[in-house]
C-alpha cells in the first residue's frame, strides 16, 4: 500500500464477489471470481476486451450505419 501523503488516511479498497451465474461455456454455476477465473482457463476461454475485437469500429449492417450516419466497411460489402 501506498504511504499516504501528509494528513490523508490511507483505507483499503475492498471489491464486492460476483453474483453467481450459469457458465454460458458448459453451463456450470460460477459462484466466484476464482470459479469464473477456473472456468475460462478449463474452457480455453479470456475475458472480453474490446480492444480483442477483430470488428472493432468496422460495421456490417446497412441500417444500422443509415441511422447512425456511418459507414459499411468495406470488407463487408
Amino acid at each position: 500500500m501506498d504511504k499516504p501523503f501528509a494528513g490523508q488516511i490511507v483505507m483499503p479498497n475492498v471489491i464486492s464477489d460476483i453474483p453467481e451465474y450459469s457458465s454460458p461455456i458448459d453451463g456450470r454455476m460460477i459462484t466466484s471470481r476464482s470459479e469464473r477465473r477456473d472456468d475460462l482457463k478449463r474452457n480455453n476461454c479470456v475475458e472480453y476486451e474490446p480492444s480483442l475485437s477483430p470488428t472493432k469500429g468496422k460495421f456490417r449492417n446497412p441500417e444500422f450505419c443509415k441511422k447512425r450516419g456511418l459507414q459499411v466497411s468495406e470488407e463487408f460489402r
